[in-house]
């Protein structure tokens, strides 16, 4: 499946960096990915799930040395001492595209921090697959299965589910424990399904730890180890120099809803759009397609707002000098709300969008516009033009 988004980044990555991080979630495509674009020689390409590339790093200043090919090292988190030999030779030799290294965790946990090796790596992630690049009529499949590569290629919806089914036991019971992460899988089963069905909700981790019986701390360790790991997000609040009382939790996302319908036993279309999570889940789909599509900077700004009162905004960003804010509806009749209006005035907000479901565009005041989800994920972006 061609990812000619995806596959743009990594090229110009590659191009201007000596190091290029590439991050996301296992089976998310990163390796062909890469062998897509830069063609590696099997000498060029380290597996370090592999005991025999293990092997030929044990002397990593000699295997590492610059031949002018690109080397690629993947799962690069297993072999974390690896990254001062890579300082080194980096050091000795700035080339733009010497080291490609894929990691299944964030960059903290991988090894390639912004600190460990600042001005000498570019970071791309490659979550799930992009609507834009499998067409607007997709939208409803891939909303369901979800963007890793192998469960929304599954030839039927029961080979998805039983993928996804494959892959959640797969990554409790072994890729977590790889990360580093010594929790029980059955604790962490436990635990990631009460993250779904907080999904598109403010954390409260004080009522989930009463509610698995375990500590604070151990439900902080829980959900941070499965944000490292790719598969959850946490949403920051923003905060606004306001007389209102501001809720300070963060809210949190399964990150691929293929996922979520899994973990909250959702098997098809019609027990979806029957379950109190559709709105939640349709959310989450467009939270992380838009972020998708957003460059580090602008996805460094997302955030959440709410108050005690009520007022709420899903999205909140900072695109090309303006802030905007993002409403998500799971309707196609989307209206004005009290809410709305409270995020445009306390926020100071450019502009806000109103993502339905339905195909039209069009304003529904000065400063809010309603715009269909594959418009605004399928097609070129218009989160800028307001017209």
């Amino acid at each position: 499946m061609p990812r000619p988004v995806d596959e743009r980044a990594l090229g110009a990555a590659v191009a201007h960096a000596p190091v290029t991080l590439l991050t996301g979630p296992r089976q998310a495509g990163k390796s062909t990915l890469v062998r897509r674009v830069l063609e590696p020689s099997p000498a060029a390409f380290f597996d370090l799930e592999d005991y025999r590339d293990q092997a030929r790093l044990a002397e990593p200043m000699l295997a590492l040395r610059d031949n002018g090919e690109t080397i690629v090292i993947d799962e690069a988190q297993r072999m974390p001492d690896l990254f001062a030999s890579l300082r080194v030779l980096v050091d000795e030799n700035r080339r733009p595209g010497r080291f490609v290294v894929l990691g299944s965790a964030s960059p903290d946990l991988t090894g390639l921090s912004a600190e460990s090796l600042a001005g000498r790596v570019s970071f791309v992630e490659l979550s799930g697959f992009r609507l834009e690049d499998l067409g607007g009529r997709h939208l409803d499949n891939l909303w369901l299965r979800g963007g890793l590569p192998p469960s929304y290629l599954a030839p039927d919806l029961a080979a998805s589910n039983r993928w996804r089914d494959d892959y959640i036991a797969t990554f409790l019971e072994r890729d977590l424990a790889n990360l580093g992460f010594r929790i029980p899988a059955v604790a962490m089963r436990r635990f990631w399904t009460m993250v779904a069905h907080y999904h598109g909700q403010t954390w409260n981790g004080a009522a989930v730890a009463r509610s698995i019986d375990a500590s604070a701390a151990t439900v902080r360790r829980c959900l941070d180890a499965l944000t490292d790991a790719l598969v959850v997000r946490q949403l920051s609040p923003w905060f606004a120099n306001i007389s209102k009382r501001q809720v300070k939790a963060p809210r949190v996302y399964i990150r691929d809803t293929g996922l979520l319908h899994r973990l909250l036993g959702i098997a098809d279309h019609v027990e979806l759009e029957r379950h109190p999570q559709l709105g939640a889940s349709w959310e989450g789909m467009v939270i992380e397609q838009i972020l998708a599509r957003l460059d580090g900077s602008a996805q460094a700004t997302a955030a959440v707002w709410s108050t005690h009162s009520g007022a709420e905004l899903d999205l909140r960003l900072e695109v090309e000098g303006r802030t905007l804010g993002i409403e998500i509806k799971r309707t196609e009749r989307p209206s004005v709300t009290r809410s709305m209006r409270s995020a445009l005035a306390d926020l100071d907000l450019d502009h806000l969008f109103v993502v339905h479901a339905g195909a039209h565009r069009f304003a529904l005041d000065e400063h809010i516009t309603a715009v269909g989800a594959v418009e605004l994920l399928a097609d070129e972006n218009p989160l800028i033009d307001t017209t």
